[in-house]
């Protein structure tokens, strides 16, 4: 037998899989968040393959990413490794860092969430909000992110400190008990009477794997309900000279919290937001990349919710940051003569 080098071992994979029983803390999360905290280090990509493979059981039964699991539920996790990046990473903490806080007691936290912060680790971001928050409050026994946000919007996000105010808050939230609105800037003169838009939304996957979501007829076998409400705060005058478009800013609320949502609902009415480099008009952006707007138009300006505990009912709002703000402010009237410097920065 020829003796030869021997190449980088690699750490065997688990050659069974393992029961997890469900805790009181972990009650009421969904299925997905509780694989991602109990599989440290392994992908998102990788633990929504097994929920949707049946490799994870929940009681002995298949179940998707959104269910709650139950304290004393028995969860199957089937073997799987880490890989040596993510335990690095594990290994290599985020940043301690604190947001602006929009309002804190004992049960809830909401900060003001700058644009080209991620909410939470993943998908080729090393860490978020919730992980650099983490850090910055090592004394916390409990932070969890209540919602989400895209990286690119900015606004109120909100979390809780206690896991019976998250259940509480969650359920508001799929209920449609909570007030989310948004300031997004649309391309176009939008219509003052479309007020709701009620299409169906499906996810899907680029070949790179990326996510991505479209508009699909409602008896689609992948079809989510989605509903979004608009109302035009103002609109602008074209800028022809520097080849921008008249524009709306739009007050946008959502009654459903699908995924790109209130992107793909405004791009397919033919009202793309501005700097939306995902479902926008590519062409424009460059142009008003030029003009100053180097990012996405899209805020979380509103919300309200009732309180976990008191009930009652919390009113924030948080203002456009200065670089939209400032952009908004270039852009002429409606009905305003154009020039071609009405838009510059």
């Amino acid at each position: 037998m020829i003796e030869g080098k021997v190449g980088p071992q690699v750490q065997p994979a688990a050659v069974s899989a393992s029961l997890v029983e469900v805790d009181e803390e972990s009650a009421g999360q969904r299925l997905d968040n509780f694989l991602i905290r109990q599989l440290k280090g392994v992908p998102k990509t990788h633990v929504y393959r097994i929920i949707r493979s049946g490799e994870v059981r929940v009681n002995k039964g298949r179940a998707s990413a959104d269910t709650r699991v139950k304290a004393g539920d028995l969860v199957r996790l089937p073997p799987v490794r880490q890989s040596e990046r993510a335990a690095e990473k594990e290994a290599s903490p985020a940043p301690a860092r604190e947001f602006p806080v929009l309002y804190e007691d004992d049960h809830v936290l909401a900060i003001a969430k700058p644009a080209g912060v991620a909410v939470h680790g993943g998908s080729g971001v090393s860490f978020g909000v919730i992980e650099q928050l983490r850090q910055a409050r090592p004394q916390a026994k409990f932070l969890e992110l209540v919602h989400r946000l895209d990286r690119e919007t900015s606004g109120i996000l909100l979390l809780a400190k206690k896991r019976s105010a998250l259940v509480h808050l969650q359920d508001q939230f799929r209920e449609r008990e909570t007030g989310k609105t948004y300031l997004a800037l649309a391309g176009g003169s939008w219509p003052g009477n479309k007020k709701v838009i009620d299409s169906a939304l499906q996810k899907y996957l680029l070949p790179d794997g990326e996510r991505r979501v479209r508009v699909v007829e409602k008896d689609h076998p992948d079809a989510m309900r989605a509903v979004t409400l608009v109302k035009v705060q103002s609109r602008s005058a074209p800028v022809q000279l520097a080849g921008l478009p008249v524009f709306s800013l739009l007050e946008v609320t959502i009654k459903t919290g699908r995924t790109h949502q209130i992107r793909v609902h405004l791009a397919s009415s033919g009202h793309a937001i501005a700097g939306d480099d995902k479902y926008g008009d590519f062409e424009l952006n460059r142009r008003l990349q030029k003009q100053g707007l180097k990012r996405m138009f899209l805020h979380a300006w509103r919300l309200q919710f009732n309180h976990p505990v008191s009930a009652e009912r919390i009113s924030l709002e948080e203002p456009l940051p200065p670089e939209l703000q400032q952009f908004v402010d270039q852009l002429p009237p409606s009905g305003a003569p154009t020039t071609p410097s009405a838009a510059q920065p």
